[in-house]
């Protein structure tokens, strides 16, 4: 799969992911590029083994509260939480993907945003916001640009706009200075997670109208 792959996350982005200060929508596109990319995930797991290296070379132990001891001991005797079974046959969601749909892609509830695009925003915590996006083959996304970071990855299809050409595991980086219009490829409808830190800024009235209501 990663061979396929051309765009591929930042290194901020992996070293954040391995010190866990990222927002969970974004942690959750990390985690869900990851699992398609063998580049991105070596990269990754270098940085954990730096990261452990760097706490087992620190010449002190951390402080520690009084009641940790307690605590810990307590999490132990809930025993462990019950994973969420992965659905090995859905070959559009990814495994991280599908414990926030509840199963596999005919589970998305998804919801009408206009011109036959659909979205499902996923239940994440923080400031940052995760949506899964239908895009029909050739359709257009209204064009925009950006308040914050936005990443869209694609989970099935492929897109185009004036950066690049994007296919299933791609990862587009857009930030303030992109104005773009991302276009679905008309050989296929395209499937996308896409999760900003920001509102969008759409150029036409209708979309900016909507915007409140569509939580973009």
């Amino acid at each position: 799969m990663s061979k396929q792959i051309k765009h591929h996350l930042t290194e901020d982005l992996l070293m954040a992911y391995a010190a866990g200060s990222l927002p969970e929508a974004f942690d959750l596109m990390v985690a869900t590029h990851l699992s398609l990319c063998d580049h991105c995930r070596a990269q990754a797991e270098s940085f954990d083994a730096v990261g452990g290296q760097i706490l087992d070379e620190l010449p002190y132990p951390a402080q520690m509260s009084d009641s940790a001891l307690a605590a810990t001991m307590a999490l132990i005797a809930q025993g462990a939480p019950t994973p969420k079974p992965v659905n090995k046959s859905c070959a559009v969601l990814p495994a991280p993907l599908q414990g926030y749909v509840g199963g596999t892609v005919n589970d998305i509830r998804w919801r009408p945003i206009g011109m036959g695009v659909r979205q499902a925003i996923l239940p994440t915590s923080g400031d940052a916001s995760a949506r899964l996006l239908f895009i029909p083959a050739g359709t257009a996304v209204p064009d925009h640009s950006h308040n914050g970071m936005e990443l869209t990855m694609v989970l099935q299809g492929a897109f185009s706009d004036e950066v690049d050409h994007f296919a299933r595991g791609d990862v587009e980086i857009a930030d303030e200075e992109l104005h773009h219009t991302p276009t679905a490829d008309i050989t296929a409808d395209c499937i996308c997670l896409a999760v900003t830190d920001a509102p969008l800024k759409f150029t036409k009235l209708m979309p900016r109208l909507f915007q409140p209501f569509l939580r973009i």
